[in-house]
């Protein structure tokens, strides 16, 4: 049965491109102008995920999902005009799976919504009490419920830095490619240009950083890639 995408967005020229595009992955989408008629929609209609933009007049994004979460656990990736730090910290604290940045590729955008779909499925696949957690020197990742802690203190991370963040540290110590690193994180079925990897590793060293000013695990190795320190 096909899954169905909710898009949320008060630019009606996205809404449409989106719809095509997502229609033509074989998604069904309930698309919707503003927070009011998207939170009646979908208390109605089920939807596997939604795209929720969070400047929006009458009910921006952070208010429709602090409606959404009385009631529903749908997985959510939020749209923002701009990399608003602020609002994306809130959007996690509040149960947001992903955040990505206006202007953005369709394809990055259909990529983003499987992550977010093939880990809700995998932790489903795992409910039956086996746990995927990575310990290392300080370092916890609990992919299960997507949790990421650095010296116990809690880091918020999307699911494609979560995704690299749990390549590299799967094997301490080994250097990973940029190529390794994007499959690990879109699949083997998109290419991504390398400055985007780049610019994940650097987002998550700047995450890491918030929490910990010293924090130095993530290496890059010049012309080769990356690696996550094994001391």
């Amino acid at each position: 049965m096909a899954q169905t995408i909710a898009l949320v967005d008060d630019d009606r020229n996205i809404l449409t491109s989106i719809s095509i595009a997502l229609k033509a992955e074989g998604y069904n989408v309930q698309a919707y102008s503003d927070g009011d008629e998207a939170l009646r929609g979908l208390r109605s209609q089920h939807a596997d995920l939604a795209v929720l933009d969070i400047k929006m007049p009458r009910m921006d994004g952070i208010e429709l999902l602090g409606r959404l979460r009385k009631n529903s656990s749908i997985k959510v990736i939020f749209l923002t005009s701009k990399d608003d730090e602020i609002d994306e910290v809130i959007g996690f604290r509040m149960g947001a799976d992903d955040y990505i940045t206006k202007p953005f590729s369709q394809r990055l955008l259909i990529e983003r919504i499987r992550a977010v779909l093939r880990r809700d499925k995998k932790s489903d696949d795992s409910s039956n009490g086996d746990q995927k957690i990575i310990s290392q020197k300080g370092l916890l990742l609990d992919s299960n419920r997507h949790r990421c802690m650095w010296r116990e203190k809690d880091v918020a991370l999307t699911v494609t830095e979560f995704l690299i963040l749990e390549a590299l540290a799967k094997r301490p110590g080994h250097v990973k490619s940029r190529d390794q690193l994007m499959d690990a994180a879109y699949g083997d079925s998109i290419y991504v240009d390398d400055r985007t990897i780049d610019s994940h590793i650097k987002r998550l060293r700047k995450k890491f950083k918030q929490v910990d000013i010293s924090f130095s695990q993530i290496e890059t190795l010049y012309g080769i890639g990356y690696r996550y320190k094994d001391s």
